[in-house]
């Protein structure tokens, strides 16, 4: 098993570990956050697999969402419009690495919609991209993403409760 199929074992069982009540939210992050450091993978600069696309999509989100987690218990102001610049990074390769995903899926076995959330920023613009071919559940609120996917027929002009609604309303 090479280090990216041992990183998305590992992810599924902290995924199961959450869907059993075995860990919060925030337990699932960090644990992940640890996984994406500790397997000495480091993101691709060349994405030619779905697998790295997707690695890097999942490396990135947990960077953005641990500096999320570091903003909620930092009061420092230099600090927190730091915290915030990081944030905004790594939610943009997040980003390219979605876009490069879909790019090697050619659009084919995609599916995207909004979202409901109990976030009122975030209605109307986190949409839901299932990967049925890879399992995969991505997030985004990229417009360039949203474009490219109506542009290729494959964005739904509804509002979906997520498929995995209980972890994305959950705060952490």
């Amino acid at each position: 098993m090479n280090k990216l199929q041992k990183y998305f074992a590992y992810r599924q069982s902290l995924i199961d570990q959450y869907i059993k009540g075995d860990m919060t939210k925030s337990e699932y992050l960090r644990e992940n956050f640890n996984a994406v450091l500790s397997l000495d993978i480091k993101p691709f600069n060349n994405i030619d697999t779905v697998d790295k696309g997707l690695f890097n999509y999942q490396y990135y989100n947990a960077m953005a969402k641990d500096a999320k987690m570091q903003r909620h218990h930092c009061c420092d102001r230099e600090k927190l419009f730091l915290l915030d610049e990081k944030v905004d990074y790594y939610y943009s390769k997040k980003d390219k690495a979605t876009l490069k995903v879909l790019e090697l899926l050619d659009y084919r076995n995609v599916e995207a919609y909004y979202i409901k959330t109990k976030s009122k920023y975030l209605h109307g613009k986190l949409f839901e991209l299932t990967l049925e071919n890879n399992y995969m559940i991505l997030h985004s609120t990229n417009t360039l993403i949203l474009n490219r996917l109506i542009e290729e027929r494959v964005f739904l002009p509804e509002v979906r409760v997520s498929l995995i609604d209980g972890y994305i309303n959950q705060r952490y």
